[in-house]
């Protein structure tokens, strides 16, 4: 199959599931990973004083998880990350259409319950994703 599969990540241990779930998606169908953070709004942290300064930013969680995906797979993976400005769901639909992606991966988060209702982030990408969308479940029941 090849091509990219696309998953977002936040600091949720639901979408750290999902992500695993693309990284072994990616190994099997001998994909590519794009690791997406969605941010409104340009956030960044600054630890540190004077010149021992740090700046943590949007990006900086994208990266630490494509880094931990791609060492965690077993074999090679080439995995890829970005910080897109937007809602979860737009940011996810905004880079599978730029890399022109064969897969979003979302977690289930918020399909059950008044969630299921109020609509999720799996409900929005898989009613308007310009591929595949494989909604992995990230509950522990």
């Amino acid at each position: 199959m090849g091509g990219v599969i696309v998953v977002g990540v936040d600091s949720s241990e639901t979408a750290s599931k999902a992500a695993e779930c693309a990284r072994d998606l990616a190994v099997s169908l001998g994909a590519s990973l794009h690791v997406v953070t969605a941010f409104e709004t340009e956030r960044a942290e600054v630890i540190g004083r004077g010149t021992d300064q740090i700046v943590i930013s949007e990006a900086d969680s994208a990266e630490r998880v494509a880094k931990k995906l791609a060492g965690s797979a077993g074999q090679p993976l080439n995995v890829t990350f970005s910080a897109t400005r937007g809602k979860p769901a737009e940011a996810l639909i905004k880079e599978a259409t730029r890399l022109d992606a064969t897969m979003i991966v979302v977690g289930n988060k918020r399909m059950r319950g008044i969630g299921r209702v109020l609509g999720s982030v799996a409900n929005s990408v898989a009613h308007n994703a310009p591929c595949d969308v494989y909604i992995a479940n990230t509950y522990d029941d």
